[in-house]
């Protein structure tokens, strides 16, 4: 693609899965046109989360995501302890949205009707959390969360740093079982066209910008990564790789 197959083009979002800053900033320099943020689930069968137009879309510092936008008109949105109870600013937690675009439950499963829009508030699965000025981000899906030797470890961070590296086209963390830490970090990694880097010199890439426990200790290098129709990575199909 070039610049010139988005002349027509006003605006851009991005949807489906959070993107990374270094992509969202290559994506601006290379095509000439600012990718903005949204979120939004099946389950809310449309955005819950956009970022404003004219807005410079903030990166927080501390695990390095790109904002998904604020709350859309008519949603209600907050970050949530284990125990249900508001998190400060700043402070992770699952995101709860409602609004009048929320689903009124799952076809013929009460059960998980009941869990997912508990308290009238929608579970989203997300960990998140909201600054000062209302703006949201996503730090992963809390199913995705990686314990080693006790310490948390989101994918989408590791991931974050990998796309920074110019070799890298697509990348994805996973834990593989480990009997002394309980789970290891793991990298499933696909090059860009005529690229090239070694496993250490990936590792190391990443042990300079984050802390040591969440490396990878593992680079797997793939032509490409597994995903949905709609183009999501497919983490779990990775994990079961590791599993044997």
């Amino acid at each position: 693609v070039s610049p010139a197959d988005f002349d027509s083009f006003h605006s851009i979002y991005s949807g489906g899965a959070p993107i990374s800053p270094s992509l969202a900033t290559r994506f601006e320099e290379e095509l000439g046109h600012r990718l903005h943020t949204s979120f939004g689930m099946t389950e809310t069968t449309a955005q819950t989360h956009l970022a404003p137009f004219e807005a410079d879309i903030p990166v927080d510092p501390e695990t390095g995501a790109l904002a998904i936008g604020v709350p859309v008109c008519g949603v209600d949105a907050r970050i949530v302890d284990k125990d249900g109870k508001p998190c400060g600013l700043r402070e992770p937690g699952e995101l709860l949205v409602r609004g009048p675009q929320v689903m009124t439950g799952y076809w013929r499963k009460p059960e998980e009707t009941a869990e997912t829009l508990a308290d009238g508030w929608m579970h989203t699965g997300d960990i998140g959390l909201m600054d000062e000025a209302g703006w949201f981000y996503l730090v992963d899906r809390k199913k995705n969360m990686i314990s080693a030797s006790g310490f948390k470890v989101w994918p989408r961070e590791v991931e974050d740093v990998l796309y920074r590296h110019e070799a890298v086209r697509e990348a994805a963390i996973v834990g593989a079982p480990d009997e002394y830490r309980g789970e290891t970090v793991h990298a499933f990694v696909s090059l860009r066209a005529g690229q090239a880097v070694t496993e250490a010199a990936l590792i190391a890439f990443v042990r300079e910008r984050l802390a040591a426990y969440k490396c990878p200790r593992k680079i797997h290098f793939v032509d490409e990564l597994p995903k949905t129709p709609s183009g999501k990575i497919m983490h779990y199909q990775l994990a079961d790789r590791l599993k044997g």
